[in-house]
Formats: C-alpha cells, structure tokens, sequence
C-alpha cells in the first residue's frame, strides 16, 4: 500500500487525504486501456448473439463484484427493451458454496459448479486483485479447456490471470492495494453496462 501510505503521509488534513484518494483512482481510470474494454464488450455481445451464458467469479470484495456486475448485465436487456445477456454469479449460493469447500476444497468452489453449468461458448469473467487466487486460476483454466472465452479483471501486477485470460483489464497498483482496485473492477461494470444499455436502445 505504498501509494495510498504516501499519501495519507502528505496529507494535513482529512479531506486532503480525501481529495488526493480520488485523484488516485482517478488516474488509474485514465490509465487503463480502452482497447482492453472495448474487447470485454465484444466478447459480451458475442456471447448475447450466440445466447451463451456469462460467468462470473471472485473471493472476498471481488466476489461482490462478481454478483454486482451479473445483476447489473443481466438487467441490461430489460432497461433497453431488447433480448439481453443471460448471466450468472458463481459467488452467490452460499450453501452450495459451503457444501463444496467442504466436501472438495475452498480451491474447487468455482471449477465444480463450472462442471455443470458451463458449455462450449461460455464466457468466464474471473476478477481478482492479485491475479493469482487459486480457485478463480483453476475456474479460467476449466473454462478454456471447455471451449469458452475468459475476461480477467485483475490489479497489481496482474499476476499469472493476466497472462491466461482472452481479455483483461488491468488496473495497475502496488501490491496490496487492494481498496482502489477494487473501486476501479466496480466502475467498470457500471461503464460497460451503461454503455450496452444505451448502445442496445439506440441501434
């Protein structure tokens, strides 16, 4: 948390730390690449086209993101009044997700419901800040194996997700720093969404 120690450590007063926090996310936005997203679009609307489901996977904060972004895509149809995406949150059902680590290991949680549900065309969109948690790794390698495509959201040095996934979005920090990764993941799902529905309404 290098970043964020430095400038808690410049800051006099609380809003300045406030302020310089939103620069910092701020600039990490400015400095994605928008070829990288455009791509996660693509991906998206090909699996819409194709009727294929999207996955999403993640642990901890990621995992709300996970069920945040499904929720948000899925909804996306209905607020443009066409045929929208057909998503699901491998984060949500916390029984069968107990039922599992018990009975398999916490690192097959996501690979063992993927098992199941996901088929040739599938889209896997595997967030993580690290980059290297195993269960989501063993999620995209079981869905590339199957013939679908993998978006990684990623920060820090993107770990090995960055090099395993079709499309990936990398929020670049030092490591740790967890908290505007994070806040960069959840406004790429507003982004995305908000531009499908306004895409999507205006043909």
């Amino acid at each position: 948390m290098n970043n964020l120690k430095t400038i808690f450590s410049q800051s006099g007063e609380r809003s300045d730390y406030f302020n310089a926090y939103f620069s910092y996310v701020s600039q990490l936005l400015m400095d994605l690449d928008p070829h990288a997203i455009d791509g996660v679009v693509d991906c998206f609307l090909t699996a819409r086209d194709n009727k294929r489901t999207i996955f999403f996977a993640g642990n901890g904060g990621s995992a709300s993101t996970a069920s945040h972004f499904a929720q948000d895509l899925g909804e996306v149809g209905r607020k443009a009044k066409t045929p929208g995406f057909k998503t699901l949150s491998l984060t949500d059902n916390v029984s069968l997700l107990s039922a599992i680590g018990n009975d398999y290991g916490f690192d097959r949680i996501f690979t063992v419901q993927l098992s199941e549900l996901f088929n040739t065309g599938d889209v896997l969109v595997a967030i993580s800040a690290s980059g290297n948690s195993p269960n989501v790794i063993g999620a995209v390698e079981f869905a590339r194996k199957a013939g679908g495509k993998t978006v990684g959201l990623v920060g820090f040095d993107g770990g090995k997700m960055k090099e395993m996934c079709d499309h990936v979005i990398h929020v670049r920090t030092e490591t740790g720093e967890y908290g505007p990764v994070e806040d960069v993941h959840m406004v790429m799902d507003h982004l995305i969404t908000s531009y499908l529905i306004l895409r999507m309404s205006n043909p």
